[in-house]
């Protein structure tokens, strides 16, 4: 969608220590980035930032940008523009900034603000995996068609997006996370302790006994596949218990929200280690008071990344009936089942369509 589009959207990657500004047209960047350090520390001098990135990227183009779009990490009235709350890569937002409506003054066009998840939920569910998916089914001659996306992001901290029907899903407060659902291990801890930079760290130096504050999950990664000094099992026991922790809470969104799930961000890279305890959770059962037991996850669960676990999960099943009172039959698909990927674009890059085509969307709408 978008991808054939003449209209151009200027974004911006909103980091604590860099502003990354750019231009994107048929879902493709067509200027060069221009970084810019954030001082997201000094109110004024950060929206001094905003306005000279934006500005010096807009005097690159050949025609008027028809809106801004970008993410924002954190707390928000994302449909109002207003950033504010508990920030702690910009400090200075936190007692509560009109930031769209001051761009709006600024530049005269639209603009939109979302949540980072969100919008990578989006991209992927408009320009990546869910169109990619639908149309692998498709020439596989299956009649099997998703049109829900959840999209988790494994990094700094547990992101989450929801993508209905081409619509995003913000909830009515601009809220929809998971990262505060509990920890599998901890019921008392939040699940993002457990799915996140610092968790893979921790778990590393719990089971390595390794005081070295330096390392990153790239290095116990390294590890992990023998190319670094270090604890080899320590370090696939933290990815591994990153995957059962956020397979659970996996389980608990996609029994609530019926769709095929990807997952994106820094940690993915480490998926080899992860998703085995990933899937294996989201397999587990649960049991009845009486002793009887069933699938935690009511949909079967397939890998979409292993052509066989594909082949089977396009195929599914095939049952006829009779129709009642008559001798006509039907046939129909009875297996409930559900699809589990890993990111081919990446995050930023389906982060960035995602706000090219939101924009697009709304201005579509009006």
């Amino acid at each position: 969608m978008y991808s054939n589009d003449n209209r151009t959207v200027i974004t911006l990657d909103a980091g604590g220590t860099n502003f990354a500004f750019g231009a994107i047209k048929g879902n493709k960047f067509i200027v060069e980035p221009l970084v810019l350090p954030s001082n997201a520390d000094e109110l004024d001098r950060c929206l001094e930032t905003m306005v000279e990135g934006f500005t010096r990227i807009i005097d690159k183009l050949d025609e008027k940008p028809v809106a801004i779009s970008f993410a924002f990490p954190g707390p928000a009235d994302y449909p109002n523009g207003i950033i504010g709350g508990y920030l702690p890569n910009f400090p200075s937002f936190r007692d509560g900034v009109a930031l769209g409506p001051f761009l709006e003054d600024k530049f005269g066009i639209p603009v939109y603000i979302n949540n980072d998840a969100d919008l990578y939920a989006y991209g992927e569910a408009l320009g990546g995996v869910l169109p990619e998916l639908n149309e692998k089914l498709a020439k596989s001659g299956s009649n099997k068609h998703f049109n829900n996306l959840l999209a988790f992001t494994f990094g700094t901290g547990f992101g989450f997006g929801f993508v209905s029907k081409g619509e995003l899903h913000i909830g009515d407060n601009s809220c929809v996370e998971t990262f505060c659902l509990r920890h599998k291990h901890m019921p008392r801890v939040m699940v993002e302790e457990g799915v996140s930079i610092r968790a893979v760290k921790r778990v590393y130096a719990e089971e390595s006994g390794s005081t070295d504050i330096t390392l990153t999950p790239k290095d116990i990664f390294e590890i992990a596949e023998g190319r670094r000094a270090g604890d080899v099992e320590a370090a696939k026991t933290a990815f591994a218990m990153l995957g059962e922790v956020a397979g659970d809470a996996m389980a608990t969104a996609v029994t609530l929200i019926d769709g095929v799930i990807v997952i994106g961000g820094g940690l993915s890279a480490a998926a080899k280690y992860i998703k085995p305890a990933l899937l294996k959770e989201m397999r587990s059962k649960i049991h009845t008071m009486q002793g009887g037991s069933l699938n935690r996850v009511q949909m079967a669960v397939y890998d979409l990344d292993n052509e066989a676990e594909f082949e089977a999960f396009a195929k599914g099943e095939s049952r006829t009936i009779k129709v009642y009172g008559s001798e006509r039959e039907v046939s129909y698909d009875p297996q409930k089942r559900i699809g589990i990927t890993f990111s081919k674009i990446g995050a930023n890059a389906a982060t960035s369509v995602g706000a090219y085509a939101f924009a697009l969307n709304q201005l579509d709408k009006k």
